[in-house]
């Protein structure tokens, strides 16, 4: 069953070429189920709204560059039992996003950091927030690629726009003192207007220690620790040395 050939034209006209993915199948529930002509109606534009919601969630996600299977259900919470399940639940149903409050999230490697962070970050994409996963060091390099074009503040703007900014692997490396400055532009641009996650390897009381610029570094730790949210993770780690699996088998195997 072919629409009418004027209709094609018309719906392009009006950006609305997706309800012909449903038509047939809409005219023909229509027809079976003596459906009205506005029932039939609403029927087509339930399926265009949803067609674009996919069509959204699915550039979100691309703009994201968030891990697939990094999500809150793929994370295995039994194996370091002493994480804070009730506070990852609480953030991700992302108020914090609404509070406009950062989240970081500290623990030694291989604890499930960049797992949970990018959880988070997938709920914060099926709700309507526009995310953006990144490390610090490509964050910074960036930053510093954009200064070198004469396109810095346009960059910057990008990174303050996003309603959550996720920063992998903070203070991996000692910042220089043109990326400290870089770094509390993007802090201090979006402290109390958006969210930020940060994900590190250092304990709290040793994030000073990535900055050059010291009096830099109080200013920027003083905006990103003022009412963040803390998720400190202990324990194992999830990436077992090939030696300690081959033991493991060895001992199963007996």
């Amino acid at each position: 069953m072919q629409p009418m050939p004027q209709i094609l034209p018309l719906l392009k006209q009006l950006r609305l070429s997706g309800i012909l993915d449903s038509l047939e199948t809409r005219n023909r529930q229509a027809v079976n189920q003596k459906l009205s002509y506005t029932d039939f109606l609403a029927l087509l534009i339930e399926d265009e709204v949803a067609r674009r919601e996919q069509h959204k969630f699915a550039q979100r996600q691309r703009r994201a560059k968030i891990n697939v299977q990094k999500t809150l259900e793929t994370f295995d919470f039994t194996f370091n039992p002493k994480i804070n399940q009730a506070l990852i639940q609480d953030l991700c149903t992302c108020r914090f996003i609404e509070e406009k409050a950062p989240v970081h999230i500290v623990g030694p490697c291989g604890t499930g950091k960049s797992h949970l962070a990018q959880a988070i970050g997938h709920m914060a994409v099926r709700l309507g927030h526009d995310t953006l996963f990144t490390s610090h060091a490509k964050l910074l390099g960036m930053l510093s690629g954009a200064r070198a074009v004469g396109n810095y503040d346009k960059k910057l703007a990008q990174l303050v726009k996003a309603d959550l900014l996720i920063i992998d692997d903070f203070g991996l490396k000692p910042m220089r003192q043109s990326q400290d400055e870089d770094f509390y532009d993007v802090i201090c641009e979006r402290y109390e207007k958006k969210s930020t996650i940060i994900t590190s390897n250092l304990h709290f009381n040793e994030w000073r220690a990535a900055f050059q610029n010291k009096l830099l570094g109080v200013a920027t730790l003083d905006r990103l620790l003022h009412g963040a949210y803390c998720v400190t993770l202990d324990g194992k780690g999830y990436r077992t040395p090939r030696t300690k699996l081959k033991e493991k088998e060895e001992s199963i195997n007996k």
